[in-house]
């Protein structure tokens, strides 16, 4: 090597740690303006609501008040066994939440399987379709009364209108992400001998990855919409029949309270899935948007 070159390699890599450090700090102060921009809107929301029915601009009694919402949320929280008519608060939560996760479980596993097998079976597909249109036509509510006329008020039909509920949304994306796979891939792998089971495994379902976590972080909201619908129709506990209680008791507070904290856990869910869709799809080149250019 010249020494021409060795200086220039000296020159050039000072220069490269500079660049990466001032990209690093880039992408730094835009994810605090983006912290300090929902902050900052979420304080204007709160503040107004509350300066609003303060001023008596709009009924508290119709509307609520962040800070009747605030009390509703530490009655729930530190009353136990007295927070609800039906036990305690942590109780709805869990019974929920159980409900959500297992109807999540059920219609993303069923999705990804039916999706998958019908997306390379064409015969299937043109058989099974109309079927599967008409079942996702059917109203939610509608499909909730018949699960708990035909299995009561337990868990079980919160469940089953979870499951499809997340069902329809991860078979359809299923579905067209290994539409999607690139044909040539596919005859490649035939060629070198590749049974039917491993073009599955290393090329179908790596190629829909990314269509089918996408699904997942709406399907799991999905999975709480199913939960509370169908404690709304008719339960022993949860967290939508809480919702009920207090909207048949003209107690807003507590609906917002409520409403809140099913917020907070639809969140809690993205962030663990959007750290599942990182894991799996770490083999995948950074997006602009997740590199920070955009």
């Amino acid at each position: 090597m010249s020494s021409a070159s060795a200086v220039a390699k000296v020159k050039a890599a000072p220069t490269d740690t500079a660049a990466a450090g001032a990209g690093v700090r880039a992408v730094r102060r835009r994810k605090l303006l983006v912290l300090t921009a929902q902050l900052g809107l979420a304080g204007f929301i709160v503040g107004g609501w509350q300066l609003v029915t303060t001023l008596g601009w709009l009924d508290p009694f119709f509307f609520g008040q962040p800070s009747g919402i605030a009390q509703r949320l530490a009655d729930f929280f530190s009353k136990g066994d007295q927070a609800t008519e039906f036990g305690s608060f942590w109780l709805q939560i869990e019974t929920t939440l159980r409900e959500a996760v297992f109807g999540f479980a059920v219609g993303a596993s069923a999705g990804v399987v039916l999706g998958v097998l019908l997306g390379q079976n064409r015969f299937l597909a043109d058989v099974l379709g109309p079927f599967i249109k008409i079942v996702n036509a059917i109203p939610r509510i509608v499909l909730g009364s018949i699960f708990v006329v035909a299995f009561g008020i337990g868990e079980t039909p919160k469940v089953l209108l979870a499951a499809v509920l997340v069902f329809f949304i991860v078979f359809f994306n299923a579905f067209q992400g290994v539409r999607e796979v690139d044909r040539n891939i596919l005859n490649n792998a035939r060629v070198l001998g590749a049974s039917p089971l491993q073009i599955v495994r290393h090329v179908v379902l790596p190629s829909a990855l990314t269509w089918i976590t996408a699904s997942l972080h709406t399907a799991f909201g999905f999975a709480i919409v199913g939960a509370l619908v169908g404690e709304v129709l008719g339960a022993q506990a949860g967290l939508g029949l809480v919702i009920k209680t207090a909207q048949n008791q003209f107690d807003p507070n507590g609906v917002f309270a409520t409403m809140f904290v099913i917020a907070v856990i639809v969140l809690l869910a993205e962030w663990l899935i959007t750290k599942l869709e990182r894991r799996l799809l770490s083999w995948r080149p950074p997006s602009p948007s997740e590199s920070g250019v955009i």
